[in-house]
Formats: structure tokens, sequence, C-alpha cells
């Protein structure tokens, strides 16, 4: 499933073509993806204006001028292309095949933006598991998107912050970090690489770097640090594009060969002086990669 850096990848490249833009027409090919889609769907988008593209964690959110909200989640292999009025081919040195194979092309959006450019934007699904639900209040409050924790981007997650979060919990660190009331939008790559980068264990109990001790500031400054650096640059990067994402272009993101440990079993670990290897671990039935080596 896309992560965080995924979908603000597809969030950035959707944004010229669809924020300003007039919906000028609105196709749902079938009635459904993960859930039917809502009442009046096509009706209520049609003709509306988009005025901003937002992300909440791994969610887009589509704001129109009528201030209806568009949450869209990709699922496990959703993605959406921009094609240019009189184009046919996509942008990009790495195509994905199913992003452009028109079974899977589930809904569509016709759009023209302020100077005349008309584009279509099409949601591609071929496992379906992606969905599209109307926000009638306020978007935080819908149940999609309520509860969910601080975003890891920007400066609002410190070690202050994260040692608040973590405090008392005896749960596996990257057990807490995955945890999306906590903190919204990590992923279990993103979490295996922050952990490597602050040299710490995911096995370690959650609450030790949450204690009044220096020692403990510092880690938890340190994972705070990782952790927005990690997304920062693998938006940077374009994401990690495993399996089926796929940019708005249709091509391939580059972070994944950047990867210091996540699907490097075996491999030395690349912290100078380490020694170590990195290994695969299985924790709460999901892939774990680390050197205990350096990571303590």
């Amino acid at each position: 499933m896309p992560e965080l850096p995924e979908v603000e990848t597809v969030r950035r490249g959707l944004q010229p073509a669809l924020e300003g833009a007039r919906l000028v027409a609105v196709e749902a090919r079938r009635p459904d993806l993960r859930f039917p889609f809502p009442e009046r769907f096509v009706e209520r988008l049609t003709g509306r204006t988009i005025t901003a593209l937002g992300r909440r964690a791994k969610y887009l959110t589509m704001h129109a001028d009528d201030g209806l909200v568009l949450i869209c989640h990709l699922g496990m292999s959703g993605s959406f292309r921009v094609e240019t009025a009189g184009t046919s081919e996509m942008p990009g040195e790495f195509h994905h095949q199913r992003s452009k194979n028109e079974t899977h092309d589930h809904v569509v959006f016709h759009t023209e933006l302020p100077t005349g450019e008309r584009s279509r934007i099409i949601f591609n699904d071929p496992r379906r598991f992606g969905f599209m639900l109307f926000s009638e209040g306020v978007p935080d409050e819908h149940p999609m998107l309520a509860g969910l924790g601080v975003e890891p981007t920007g400066n609002a997650l410190d070690g202050t912050l994260l040692a608040s979060l973590l405090e008392g919990r005896r749960s596996p660190l990257k057990a807490a970090l995955l945890d999306q009331r906590l903190i919204a939008g990590l992923g279990n790559i993103y979490v295996s690489e922050a952990l490597w980068r602050a040299g710490l264990s995911p096995l370690r109990e959650a609450g030790t770097i949450a204690k009044a001790s220096k020692k403990a500031r510092q880690q938890s400054d340190r994972l705070a640090g990782a952790i927005r650096t990690v997304i920062a640059d693998a938006i940077a990067a374009g994401g990690s594009s495993l399996r089926d994402h796929v940019r708005t272009d249709g091509s391939l993101g580059y972070f994944q060969h950047s990867f210091a440990v996540y699907d490097r079993e075996g491999e030395p670990c690349p912290t100078p002086g380490c020694g170590g290897h990195v290994e695969r671990i299985v924790q709460s039935g999901r892939s774990t990669f680390y050197c205990r080596a350096c990571q303590r």
C-alpha cells in the first residue's frame, strides 16, 4: 500500500492540473471501488471547481468551491495519471502497464483550467481497494480521518512531542510508530529506515525513549529528526514505488534505490564502521529490517 511520501508525490503531481480547474464532466465507470460511490457522486462533482488539493496522512482531499470535500485513498494498487488533451502517451521513463489499461480506469475527471487547458485525470485501480467518499462537514471529523495523529512532516513532530506520545508504552518501538493514532501516515518502509537512521532497535520498548534522562531525550530528538528527514527525502525523490505504485505521470519513483536497510537482508550495514549486517525479522506479521549491531 502506498505510504505517505507516495501520496504526497501524487498530490503534487495532480496539483497543476487540478487546483483551480473546473470539473467539466465526471465519469464513474462502475458503481463502487472498495465502497460504493457516494449518492449522486457524478452529479455533485460535475461543474464544481477544485479550490485546493490536500493530504491528510495517506488520504487525498479534493476541496470544491461549494464546500464539498472528496476524500480519496489509493488502496493497494490505485494510481492517478494526467492526460493532457491531444496526447496519447504519458511522460516518464518507467511506465506501469496497468496504469494505462482502460479496463481498470474506474473514474475519469474531465478538467478545464482558467487558461482553457483541458485534461483528463484518471483513477486506475486493478484491485479496487481504493475509495472515494464525500465529507459532508469538516474533513478531519470524517470517520476515515478522525483520530489520526500528528503529521510526520514539518517541525511539529519534535523530540518532546514524540516522547509525550510514547510515554509509558510497553509495545515495541516499531509497533508504536505504526500506530496511526499517534503519528499519521507512517508505514512499514519508512519506520524501518527512520529507526536505522536514529540507531534505535525496532524491538526496544517504546517508552524507553520517553524517560526523563538525558540519554532518552537525545534518543527521542534523534528519532523525531530521522522520521522527518526520511519522509522529506522520500518525497523529494518521488516515493518508493514498490509494487503497483506509480506517479501521476505514469512513471516510477526512485527512493527505493536509496533504502539503507529495507529489503536488504544479509547486506552489510551501511553505517560507517559498523561491521554488522541487515537482518529481517517479523513483527505483527510484517517484515522489519534492521542492524542489531548498531541499532540498540
